[in-house]
């Protein structure tokens, strides 16, 4: 199996539509940072006054270092802000701390997809990093020729495509998940008055699309690294 550059041109078209994802990503955020709450509320404020309204008392805030590196940690039950959200009184503050309460809401309702995303994540890791060895290890073992059903060869290379699989689900269920959790964040904040009809909700939700873009992106970049693979396996380019 040598160079192919089918595979370097998902690479390079992948890294770059995650690149210009990201980038989206920071330029809605400090176009959102720009639109002042009327209310003047933190990003710290509105989590803590929308966790208090939700009626959950065991998640505590924290800041975290790091630009937009907020976060929802189920296992220890924090919301973690990144400076600019965690003390910044924005649209895209307030949008960003909404959001990740989402995550705190579909942690405390049993939500699927939090709860899918929580069991593969781990394993989806595995399978990204060893998956294709596996793929490649199976095709040499077999010499460059057609994989058989049942050899060692295909058992290996069918083991990598499955690991795949999984990081793939992994990608699908977290962009399900991501997108419930700003469509709770949009609507928890227009439902408590925290932002206003208009310039306020529109910059909410510029950055809450921006970044469910970047998730798609990494979804789909897996599943079409998936296909690849398959091929490799089942369709036994050469």
């Amino acid at each position: 199996m040598g160079f192919d550059p089918i595979y370097l041109a998902i690479i390079i078209v992948g890294m770059a539509v995650s690149g210009l994802a990201a980038l989206y990503v920071k330029l809605s955020f400090n176009r959102g940072a720009k639109v002042g709450l009327q209310s003047g509320l933190t990003g710290r404020e509105i989590a803590q006054r929308i966790l208090h309204h939700e009626g959950i008392t065991d998640v505590t805030v924290h800041e975290h270092q790091g630009f937009l590196s907020d976060h929802y940690n189920p296992g220890s039950k924090t919301l973690n802000l990144s400076p600019a959200v965690f003390g910044g009184s924005s649209a895209a503050a307030a949008g960003v701390a909404a959001h990740e309460v989402g995550h705190a809401l579909q942690h405390a309702q049993g939500d699927m997809t939090m709860w899918g995303r929580t069991i593969l994540v781990y394993p989806a890791h595995f399978g990204s990093m060893f998956a294709p060895w596996l793929v490649i290890a199976g095709v040499m073992l077999a010499g460059g020729q057609a994989l058989l059903p049942g050899s060692a060869s295909y058992l290996i290379a069918v083991t990598g495509v499955v690991l795949f699989g999984v990081a793939t689900l992994c990608s699908l269920v977290i962009v399900v998940n991501e997108l419930n959790a700003s469509k709770r964040a949009r609507v928890v904040l227009a439902d408590m008055g925290i932002t206003r009809p208009g310039e306020e909700d529109d910059a909410v939700r510029s950055v809450l699309t921006a970044a469910g873009l970047t998730y798609m992106a990494a979804a789909l970049l897996s599943l079409v690294q998936l296909l690849y693979w398959a091929s490799i396996v089942f369709g036994r380019r050469d």
